[in-house]
This record gives C-alpha cells, sequence and structure tokens, in this order.
C-alpha cells in the first residue's frame, strides 16, 4: 500500500502521479472504515482527498500554514500529517478530534469548528508574517457553503485591498450541511460554467506581450475592452474586483491540473482566489448520491450505506409541533442558517415554502431579519443550534431585546453534545442568555413540555429562548404536566431534606437522583424550574426554608448559569450545591462519557449529594 509510506507531506514529494492516485483510493478507503465505525463528517472528507494530497505535495508543511475553514474535512489531513496510526480512535474520548486542534499536531495551524473563519485567520497569520519577515506561505481552504458567511465575505473585502500574498482555495461542492441556495451560490454556479476562460485569457495575454516592440502596449491598450468582455463571461467579476486574482475553476480530482495551478499560485504576488470544483461524496456510491444524508454520520454497514432511521428526537417535536401552530396561525414563519434538516424543519418548508427562510450560513442576519419581521407584526421561530448562536449575541441584544420584539428562538442542541468536541458543546446559552434584558429563557424536561413551550412562546409577545438537548428524551417518563404559566416552576415531588431545582434534560436526572436518595431515607423535593429567566422565586425559596438544602442541576457551564442565578438573586444562606460543567472547554466523547467524567451522571450526582448531605445533617 501506497499510504503505508506516507506519514507526513514531506512523503508526498517522493511519489509519481500513478501513485498518488493510488494513495487517494486508499486515504478514501481508511476514511470509509473509521468513519463508518465512529461517526463523523463523511462527505466532506471524501471529496478533499485530491485537493489535500496536490496542495500538500506543493507546500513546505509544517513551515507554511494551512487553515481548513470548518474543520470538518480534516481527516485526509490528519492522515498525512502523522496521525496515521491514531486514526482508529477519531471522535472517541481521548483520541483524536474531528476538527483542527493545534495542541493535536504542529500541522494545525489554527483551531476550527465553526464555519466562516478561515479568510480571517489567514490574513492575519499573513499579515503577521510581513510584519516579523518570514516568508511562509498561507493558504485558506474554504467552502462555498462557508463563503455566504458574513464574516468571510469581510475578510475576502479586506484580503482583496490588502496586496498580502495569501491564496484563498475555494472548495466549490454545492452543499453546506443543508443544498446551497441564494445569490453566492448562484454566482458560483455561473463561474463553474466558465473553466475555459481563465486558460484562454493566460494564453492570449503571454502571445500579445511577446510581440515585439508593441507587445506591451497592445496588451495595456485592450485591457479595458478585456474588462467589458470578460463581464460578459464572468458576471461582475466579483473576485477579482474586490482585489483577488482569480484562478480557475479547476478539476478537484486531478491531482496533475491541481499541483499546476497551485505552483502557478505560489509564484503570484498579492491575494489569490483558487476556484476548486469537488463533488461531496466522492467515491462512495451512497455518499455521492446523497451527500446532505452523509455530511455527519453516526456508525453504519459499509456496505448497506447509512440506514434511515426513524429518528424521534427534540429537533422533530419541535418542527411538528411549529408546523401544527403554523397552520393555525398564518403570522408564524421559520427561518434557518442553513440547517433545515438540523433543526427539523424540512416539512414546515414542504408545507409552507412561502414562510420559510433559508439564509445560508449567517446567523447574524437571520436574527436581525427575525427582528425586523417581528417589528411589522409576524411572529418568526428561529432554531439554531446552541453554539452556532454565540455567533449572534450582539444582534439578540440589540434587534431583539433591546426593542423587546416577540422573535422565538429555538435552542438546539444545548448542552453537551458529544463527539464534535469543544466547538460544538452547548453549555454556554444559559449564562450569555440570562444576562440579557428583556429575554426570557425555558427549558423543557421531556417532548412534551417542548410542545407546551413552544405554543406558549409564539403567544407571548416578547422575546423568549428555548433551549433542549440533541437526540431523544430520557427513559424517565412524567406522569403530570402542569399548564404552563409566565415565571413559574412545576412542583414535581414534595420532600423535607434537601430541595432539588433543575431545569430542562437534568429534571429527569433530578428525578431518579431524588428516587435514589429516598431509599437512603434523604426526603428530597424536587422542582422543575421551566424558566431559568424569569423564574419562579417564591416557590424555590418556599421550598429552601423548610430544607435548608438547595441543588442546583443544569447542563450548562455553572458560571453564569441557572444555579448562579438563583445564588445572587434569592441571597440565601443554606447549604448549596450548584452542579453543571467546569469553566472550561469540553472536549469529545459519547455524552455518557462526558457526564461521567464530570460528575453529571445519576450515579454521580446521587453519591455527591449523600455526600454532602451527610456531613451535615
Amino acid at each position: 500500500m501506497i499510504l503505508d509510506k506516507v506519514n507526513y507531506p514531506k512523503d508526498l514529494k517522493e511519489l509519481n502521479i500513478k501513485e498518488k492516485k493510488q494513495l487517494a483510493e486508499e486515504l478514501r478507503q481508511e476514511i470509509l472504515n473509521v468513519v463508518s465505525k465512529n461517526g463523523g463528517h463523511l462527505a466532506s472528507n471524501l471529496g478533499v482527498v485530491e485537493l489535500t494530497i496536490a496542495l500538500y505535495s506543493i507546500l513546505d508543511l509544517p513551515k507554511d500554514k494551512v487553515i481548513w475553514d470548518v474543520g470538518h474535512q480534516s481527516y485526509v489531513h490528519k492522515l498525512l500529517t502523522g496521525r496515521k496510526d491514531k486514526f482508529n480512535t477519531l471522535r472517541k474520548f481521548n483520541g483524536l478530534a474531528g476538527f483542527t486542534r493545534v495542541d493535536e499536531s504542529i500541522y494545525d495551524a489554527f483551531d476550527t469548528g465553526h464555519s466562516s473563519t478561515s479568510i480571517s485567520a489567514a490574513l492575519g497569520m499573513a499579515r503577521a508574517r510581513d510584519i516579523l519577515g518570514t516568508n511562509e506561505k498561507v493558504v485558506a481552504i474554504i467552502g462555498d457553503g462557508a463563503l455566504t458567511g458574513g464574516m468571510a465575505m469581510e475578510a475576502l473585502n479586506d484580503a482583496g485591498i490588502s496586496k498580502t500574498n495569501l491564496i484563498v482555495i475555494l472548495n466549490d461542492n454545492g452543499m453546506s450541511i443543508s443544498p446551497n441556495t441564494g445569490g453566492m451560490s448562484r454566482f458560483l454556479s455561473r463561474l463553474r460554467t466558465k473553466k475555459g476562460y481563465i486558460e484562454s485569457n493566460n494564453k492570449i495575454r503571454n502571445l500579445v506581450i511577446k510581440t515585439p516592440i508593441i507587445g506591451k502596449g497592445i496588451y495595456k491598450g485592450v485591457t479595458r475592452i478585456k474588462n467589458g468582455i470578460k463581464s460578459l463571461f464572468i458576471s461582475n467579476m466579483y473576485f477579482e474586483s474586490i482585489g483577488f486574482k482569480y484562478l480557475g475553476p479547476v478539476n478537484g480530482h486531478n491531482i496533475e491540473d491541481l499541483e499546476k495551478i497551485f505552483k502557478r499560485a505560489m509564484n503570484i504576488e498579492g491575494p489569490i482566489l483558487i476556484h476548486v470544483i469537488t463533488k461531496k461524496g466522492k467515491g462512495y456510491k451512497f455518499a455521492e448520491e446523497n451527500p446532505n444524508k452523509y455530511h455527519g454520520v453516526s456508525s453504519f454497514d459499509l456496505e448497506k450505506g447509512v440506514e434511515t432511521k426513524d429518528k424521534y428526537d427534540y429537533s422533530r417535536v419541535m418542527g411538528e409541533k411549529l408546523l401544527s401552530l403554523a397552520k393555525k396561525d398564518k403570522k408564524i414563519v421559520a427561518i434557518t442558517a442553513a440547517m433545515e434538516e438540523g433543526t427539523g424543519l424540512v416539512e414546515f418548508c414542504n408545507k409552507y415554502p412561502n414562510r420559510f427562510f433559508d439564509v445560508e450560513i449567517a446567523e447574524q442576519h437571520a436574527l436581525t431579519m427575525a427582528a425586523g419581521m417581528a417589528a411589522a407584526g409576524l411572529k418568526p421561530v428561529i432554531p439554531i443550534y446552541s453554539s452556532f448562536l454565540q455567533r449572534g449575541y450582539d444582534q439578540l441584544v440589540h434587534d431583539i431585546a433591546l426593542q423587546k420584539l416577540p422573535v422565538v428562538i429555538c435552542v438546539d442542541r444545548a448542552g453537551v453534545v458529544g463527539n464534535d468536541g469543544e466547538t460544538h458543546q452547548g453549555v454556554l446559552d444559559l449564562s450569555y442568555l440570562n444576562t440579557i434584558p428583556n429575554m426570557n429563557v425555558m427549558a423543557p424536561k421531556d417532548f412534551e413540555e417542548l410542545r407546551m413551550m413552544l405554543e406558549f412562546a409564539v403567544n407571548l409577545g416578547k422575546p423568549i429562548a428555548i433551549r433542549y438537548p440533541r437526540g431523544g428524551e430520557s427513559n424517565y417518563k412524567f406522569n403530570k404536566h402542569n399548564t404552563i404559566s409566565y415565571g413559574k416552576a412545576e412542583l414535581l415531588k414534595k420532600g423535607e431534606h434537601i430541595t432539588i431545582v433543575a431545569i430542562g434534560k437534568m429534571v429527569s436526572y433530578a428525578m431518579q437522583v431524588a428516587e435514589l436518595l429516598e431509599k437512603d431515607n434523604i426526603s428530597v423535593e424536587v422542582v422543575n424550574a421551566r424558566f431559568s429567566k424569569p423564574f419562579d422565586k417564591g416557590m424555590i425559596r418556599k421550598s429552601i426554608e423548610k430544607t435548608n438544602f438547595l441543588v442546583t442541576m443544569e447542563d450548562n457551564d455553572i458560571h453564569g448559569g441557572f444555579g448562579e442565578s438563583l445564588d445572587s438573586e434569592l441571597n440565601y444562606t443554606c447549604k448549596t450545591l450548584n452542579l453543571g460543567y467546569p469553566d472550561e472547554f469540553i472536549k469529545h466523547g459519547t455524552v455518557a462519557e462526558i457526564e461521567k467524567k464530570y460528575g453529571l451522571d445519576v450515579n454521580s450526582i446521587y453519591e455527591y449529594i449523600k455526600k454532602e448531605y451527610n456531613s451535615v445533617k
């Protein structure tokens, strides 16, 4: 196997084209073997195999710097940078991360996980290089989906006028997580059809300039005419008009063509954009035919492919309930930032296409657009993953909460999400949402309470966020669901010795812990907070006065979270235990492994509370 001989990028320089083509197939097979067992991002990685081989054959790594936008397509990069023997630990607890991490390898130039950041980071590194007087190449690789993000457009604008040596590789596969829509997508579609234009233009330029005496004069004289003609071929000449030298499009699966264009780019001064056309899922039939389905996968059978399961999770419950509410209320609209399927909005899109808006990877725009809709009398509902919502904090503050606009934010993937690691864990949203004036925050204990909360929220007439976890509900079954009243908690179980106030998914844990403590003759009162803001001061204070022992439980960072909010506002003096995640970034692993590590599984919580209770009894 060729892969046996390749451990680092320098080894690629010893291979001929035939060997590199064989290596590409071996890399694909290795990725398929590991991802089918461990889960992960499949289609995107299969699509960049040749691109990575060609680029790393030309660059001098790790001296040169490569920043992979999002980073979920860096599996080939990991295999070629000294991590081949550990690749079977990908996304496992204490194993390789699913994204680039600077603490994992010297070849990882920048931590990644969210989209549209690569050009900004690369431009920063390029400018640092210029100031420090070094000479490394800096390359950003960004997908066409990520290019729709506002941050990427801001970076392109700055880089274009910088005259800094920077290479941006546009990996154009027509996909983000859901298929791309919007103006940039249409623009790139037009560019893909003009493959021959750039090459023919260069041949004409070289021929004319070589003409004795008058060659350069003729070339300068026809430049204005050329630009006019070019605008007919390439709409608006967007990239060149903002200062980039545009090269391509080039076939992203032809190693020879890729190496030629990369070599050429290394000798051009200033910012360069190389337009590479790839096929997401390349080399695996199932992924090629359905790249959206194979974007992120759990373990699966390679021969059969990913089997569609009737997954019933919080996202689907939200989508179904929103659909039923929209049937009765024509003012309800749904907004997504390229996450139509992930947030449960597929059926809403199909049923009400005129009331559904996919704004691409643009969370800030999505939130302010929702504010505008609310200001004009609509009822916008916008589901966003917790870690992605962080990108729209300013919009939450200034455009929604300040104006008290009735936008419903469904905070999907709240709490620990597992194998995607630090950049995707949703353990900060309670903390930052609690700090925003006029913002209301809820979290359901189960599916039925989510349905109730969504109906309550769309009719509240105030800014409100509903946070819920990834996946399904707990095995614990609740036998009561009291009507939701603004700012009111729900008393689930009466007790005498300990008060547990839990929120969201932790309510089911609280009930299970209470049952275990009861066997030790410790009587526990359990309160389902429902609201993190405003919380039910009256019910909680009354319970604490009885038990004089408070435990708060949340799947959020303790700092600034629900428990600390109670501590500061109620100002009680009883024994208090605030349970949640510590002030650190939580690495990848299964949810169960992470909860066990941080003492937030049912048995660990039970043992900890019992120990603390007995110490003060």
